[in-house]
């Protein structure tokens, strides 16, 4: 089940904190800056160095605390907590993270976001070897991997595990002793470090930090393993087989605009983003608007390098939640109305530039571009700051099948018919990396394009993909 009004949704977030007495209040906290992440489940796990102490459930942070909960949860120095949207493994208690696992020798609990694109064979092995798994997340196989090379050396285990997974995992894990982060080997999703006085804060997003009132430190490493306890910080790699490639829906929809991702404000790149738009596809209008929230950004830069007035043509509804959602198309088209609607005073009699960051599957694009019309736009002129998304994503993004995606079979001029505009242009692949601003010594600028080219820069295994999807494998 997807929003309404968007048509892209990312896997989840993870937090993390060690050395502070109120680490699971300021764990909830960190989720809830992150929340736009992930709305389906959420979940903290603490300790006190003797036992971990977890809470976990279906719905908003706030739907899941209180702060009868929290206090429960408040007996320790340590914390960590996701927030999820379900891409592998469905919306389901189970599922729901930090994964907490008790063994007699001690506890381990995970919070991960992103996606193993070898969980499938990897479980196929761990279960031939007797392992039992009780949930259907691909995060499960990171702990059995973890418990069955489990040593002396509690590290060295963690280390050998995460170099026999593939695909993008930003994680965290809580021991009743440590606190560990890690980042796969092309730093695919984001993961940063930040200081509250003595206490050590990963995030997914630096906006967590600022609401805890944390400093940001760095960010973490592709290939890294950072282990925080009682004396101190400690880095570690598990690989130096590196190539860094975050993903680039994280500058254009996912993050939010006042987090940096990786000294890059997301803002700024999204203003960039729409400037480079402006400079590849000008355009004749008297009104240039944003799709809320994402496109806001973009719609900003475009407006002001082609002096076209930036309006808001269209505002959001913020008290629409996701259950009203019905499977008739007659119901579909009202839920768009309750969650979109065009300021008729603005773009009445008017040509509409309507910026948007991406086109996924196109039903909603033709809806927003016939509410514009019916609130009396002369023409519509869609801009879209990104290229056109082609091939599947296996790394936590909800579009594994290119059936999904309308421009894999579908031109742009076929695109522009179908949604009803008048004009429609994508940024350049070039574009996109120009602007975002990125290191153009690496390869892609250190982003990962997949989702535009069909290069991916994991290997992808046959049992991730369908088997009508081979073909597009590069």
């Amino acid at each position: 089940m997807h929003y309404v009004g968007k048509e892209l949704n990312e896997e989840c977030a993870v937090f993390g904190i060690w050395g502070h007495e109120k680490a699971a209040k300021l764990a909830y906290y960190g989720l809830h800056s992150m929340q736009h992440r992930g709305q389906e489940g959420a979940g903290i796990a603490s300790t006190d160095g003797k036992v971990i102490y977890d809470h976990k459930g279906l719905g908003l942070v706030n739907d899941v605390f209180d702060n009868e909960k929290l206090d429960a949860l408040d007996k320790g120095f340590a914390a960590i907590g996701h927030v999820r949207y379900s891409t592998q493994g469905g919306n389901i208690y189970a599922n729901v993270q930090p994964l907490v696992f008790r063994s007699q020798k001690d506890s381990l609990s995970i919070a991960h976001n992103g996606n193993l694109v070898n969980a499938h064979k990897l479980k196929g092995e761990l279960e031939e070897r007797g392992s039992i798994f009780q949930t259907t997340s691909d995060t499960e196989v990171i702990a059995h991997l973890i418990k069955r090379d489990y040593s002396d050396n509690f590290l060295e285990s963690v280390k050998h595990a995460l170099s026999i997974i593939k695909g993008a995992y930003a994680l965290t894990m809580l021991t009743e002793h440590q606190l560990i982060a890690a980042l796969d080997p092309n730093g695919l999703r984001p993961l940063s470090l930040g200081k509250l006085g003595n206490a050590w804060v990963v995030a997914s997003e630096t906006c967590a930090f600022d609401l805890i009132g944390a400093k940001y430190v760095r960010d973490v490493k592709p290939g890294e393993v950072i282990v925080i306890d009682n004396e101190g910080l400690h880095s570690d790699f598990f690989t130096t087989r590196t190539e860094p490639a975050i993903c680039s829906m994280e500058y254009i929809y996912f993050s939010r605009p006042d987090s940096n991702i990786q000294g890059i404000n997301v803002h700024a790149a999204r203003k960039n983003l729409g400037r480079m738009l402006a400079q590849e596809a000008p355009i004749e209008a008297d009104v240039v608007t944003g799709v809320p929230d994402s496109s806001i950004s973009a719609a900003i830069g475009y407006a002001e390098a082609t002096g076209i007035p930036y309006e808001l043509g269209m505002i959001k509804n913020r008290y629409v939640g996701r259950t009203f959602i019905q499977p008739s198309q007659e119901l579909r088209e009202q839920g768009v109305k309750m969650k979109l609607s065009a300021v008729r005073a603005i773009v009445e009699g008017k040509r509409v530039v309507m910026v948007d960051d991406s086109i996924v599957r196109g039903t909603t694009s033709r809806r927003i571009v016939g509410m514009l019309r019916d609130a009396g736009a002369t023409e519509v002129h869609v801009r879209i700051s990104s290229p056109p998304i082609t091939h599947p994503c296996f790394y936590g993004i909800d579009t594994s099948t290119s059936s999904e995606l309308i421009a894999s079979t579908h031109s742009v001029e076929d695109i522009r018919e179908l949604i009803g505009a008048d004009s429609l242009v994508y940024l350049s692949p070039e574009g996109l990396k120009k602007a975002i601003g990125r290191d153009p010594a690496m390869k892609n600028c250190g982003q990962c394009m997949a989702c535009f080219t069909g290069k991916y820069p994991t290997e992808i295994y046959p049992d991730t993909v369908l088997p009508h999807e081979k073909e597009l494998l590069v």
